[in-house]
């Protein structure tokens, strides 16, 4: 058990700290909702019918949006894009790599490769197509939650007709709630690229070596 620990400590610190933070949300979000509910006249829901809401479904799912764009795109465009002296770039003059290539495969290279075919075409892009397809996933069910969460409010407030996911789609509340998670990922990313010239962290993958000089790109 400690073995398996020590080589899987990251992936098991950042699911438990997601577990951890995804519980601690649903709870206040559904003390806030009950809040709203009582300044309505409206009765209480259960922490289990919280978790159905459009409340909590727009929440998480326009944050996870925004999170599988932001990597599903860096994936993508650091495959053909450079910055001169980040350790997040390839190098300058790689402009390919030879072990990207079936016919440089071993004996303990990945099934799909030593397949070839379509299997190995979308294995050589499986990474950018997952994180893409998250996002799409992900882009999907924020609208249906958002639209939830609109028209609940609306029966609150005013008594309105529901409106459906399509109408949703065209009202700049769906957009604002998108594009203020998407430019702040992208700041993100952005701020990590340019600050890895000049910046270092000692022991860390996303750094170049401390001896390095800031114009040397990539690892």
């Amino acid at each position: 058990m400690r073995r398996w620990i020590w080589f899987n400590a990251l992936s098991f610190v950042m699911f438990g700290a997601f577990l951890l933070f995804i519980v601690l949300q649903s709870v206040f979000g559904w003390q806030v909702r009950n809040e709203e509910l009582v300044q309505y006249g409206q009765a209480a829901e259960s922490y289990w019918q919280y978790l159905g809401s459009g409340h909590f479904v727009e929440a998480v799912f326009e944050n996870w949006e925004s999170e599988f764009l932001q990597m599903g795109s860096y994936v993508l465009l650091t495959a053909y894009l450079v910055q001169r002296g980040s350790p997040e770039s390839k190098p300058l003059d790689q402009h390919d790599r030879a072990d990207d290539y079936r016919e440089n495969a071993g004996s303990n290279s990945p099934g799909p490769v030593k397949r070839g075919g379509l299997a190995l075409l979308f294995y050589r892009n499986s990474l950018s197509i997952v994180l893409l397809g998250l996002f799409a996933m992900s882009f999907v069910v924020h609208l249906l939650g958002g639209t939830a969460e609109y028209n609940e409010r609306q029966a609150l407030e005013s008594g309105e007709p529901p409106i459906s996911p399509l109408r949703f789609l065209g009202r700049s509340d769906f957009w604002f709630q998108s594009m203020q998670n998407w430019q702040s990922e992208f700041l993100a990313v952005g701020a990590l690229i340019v600050l890895g010239v000049v910046l270092r962290q000692h022991g860390s993958p996303q750094s170049k070596p401390v001896v390095r000089s800031h114009v040397h790109t990539g690892q």
